[in-house]
């Protein structure tokens, strides 16, 4: 049995190899930054409760910040720059060449769990981590790195040094990290083959059938894919003996938009909540500062989620719908019922989706005008046919009911009913775990057939 210091030790090891994998000169910047936050962590508990402690806060957090800004929003401010600059009618005098900086792989996770540490290292939540190699391990862990969730030091510092191994718990994480793969493999994939033929597409001349396809597609990939990655994250962490909190908990049966962010992306969601929201004074000012609180958080996740103006319009419709709901529609949705509520809430996260997928704003519109363009041709009613297929068929037959929740349902109505004495028996036992070990030895084989038969197909949130 391997110490805890070695188990640590190769965790790292491979985390940076995985890491590497995908960049080697990006490892630097990786490493460069799990440094220089070491350094500043002890430096603020070290001056804990003083001036130099809130310095020393704000020189790490800017940093962090403008490593971010480097890397990851260098071309849209200076393309934004020329053309303001050519508004201004002086851009043949001035003309900023833009970088084309490459986005190392979860520059925006792993700076958020910089984030956090540092800041509840200087409120307090936690004490600085004085072994370097474990927090390098909390940052760049190489199950939930590139895509999430964004874990937070003080969900897992004991877990560091203390966790604990079981058959039990590595069989879970076993389970947990198929239904993961078999998520982004065998549904978000077949999705998305779909939603890029309907995208791609000139949405001028899109009929409202394929708009519609192609938009309900890229709802279920989008949750299947991301969903399946963090399914994957936990899995893996189970295995090597972590626990992470979970990142969604099916927001598609959301009653209203402000739930649907208490149900997605979980992590994300409290760290604006508890980094951004509350510090800026939250509910508890007045009306208009709040909403301008709720303005500024939806602006940042908007943003933080890409370069590029639809990103940040997608933010600011969340905060509109959010901020409608908060002026009674909320009430109204309660009184109106379950189904009709949670219709509305899909409705809208479908439209805000095109915001999320397009390229552009234009595209986003002209997208938005093609769901109720009911005429369409021979060309375009065959376009439709082609998209619907059996394996297209089989994929949203599988994956609507497991959005909605019924897997989950039938998994806890199966679980009451064998603590009953009448199933207590060995042969319905050990006859449901021969059943359900060969659905998920199936799903494996079908996901490893289907990943060396078929073309790479890179996680949505890795681009994030």
């Amino acid at each position: 049995m391997l110490s805890r210091q070695l188990k640590n030790g190769w965790l790292l090891l491979v985390s940076l190899v995985f890491f590497a994998w995908g960049g080697v000169s990006y490892t630097v910047i990786l490493l460069a930054s799990i440094v220089v936050n070491y350094l500043f962590g002890l430096a603020i508990s070290k001056h804990s409760h003083t001036k130099k402690s809130t310095w020393y806060l704000y020189l790490g957090v800017s940093i962090n910040l403008l490593t971010l800004v480097v890397f990851k929003y260098s071309d849209f401010i200076i393309i934004n720059l020329n053309k303001l600059l050519s508004l201004l009618k002086v851009s043949n005098t001035i003309a900023i060449a833009e970088p084309h900086i490459l986005l190392p792989i979860g520059i925006s996770f792993y700076t958020f769990h910089s984030l956090s540490y540092l800041i509840d290292i200087y409120k307090g939540n936690s004490v600085a981590q004085k072994n370097i190699f474990n927090f390098a391990l909390y940052i760049c862990m190489f199950s939930q790195l590139v895509a999430g969730p964004i874990i937070r030091y003080s969900d897992i510092v004991k877990q560091l040094t203390e966790r604990t191994h079981s058959l039990i718990k590595f069989s879970s994480g076993v389970e947990r990290f198929i239904i993961g793969l078999g998520k982004k493999v065998l549904l978000a994939n077949v999705f998305a083959k779909v939603a890029d033929q309907v995208f791609l597409s000139d949405s001028a001349e899109l009929s409202a059938p394929n708009a519609w396809l192609g938009i309900i597609c890229y709802t279920l990939q989008i949750y299947c894919d991301f969903s399946g990655y963090s399914d994957m994250a936990i899995g893996l962490g189970r295995m090597f003996g972590f626990s992470f909190l979970e990142n969604f908990n099916f927001p598609y049966m959301a009653n209203s938009i402000g739930e649907f962010w208490r149900r997605w992306h979980i992590s994300l969601s409290s760290f604006f909540r508890d980094y951004v929201y509350i510090p800026l004074g939250g509910s508890r000012v007045k009306s208009g500062r709040a909403y301008l609180n709720l303005l500024i958080v939806f602006f940042l996740t908007g943003f933080w989620h890409g370069a590029g103006w639809s990103f940040i319009v997608w933010g600011l419709l969340q905060f509109v719908f959010i901020s409608i709901e908060r002026l009674g529609l909320s009430k109204l949705l309660a009184k109106i019922g379950s189904p009709f509520a949670n219709l509305y809430t899909l409705v809208v996260i479908m439209f805000s989706w095109i915001l999320f997928r397009a390229d552009s704003l234009n595209l986003a519109l002209n997208y938005w005008k093609a769901l109720f363009h009911f005429h369409s041709t021979d060309e375009q009613a065959n376009m439709f046919l082609q998209l619907i297929d059996r394996e297209l068929y089989l994929a949203l037959a599988i994956a609507i009911p497991g959005v909605l929740g019924f897997y989950n349902f039938v998994f806890d109505v199966v679980k009451k009913y064998f603590n009953r004495p009448f199933f207590n028996s060995n042969f319905i036992i050990y006859s449901y775990h021969i059943c359900s070990t060969s659905l998920y030895v199936i799903t494996f084989v079908l996901c490893s057939v289907y990943l060396i038969s078929g073309t790479y197909n890179p996680f949505i949130y890795f681009r994030f």
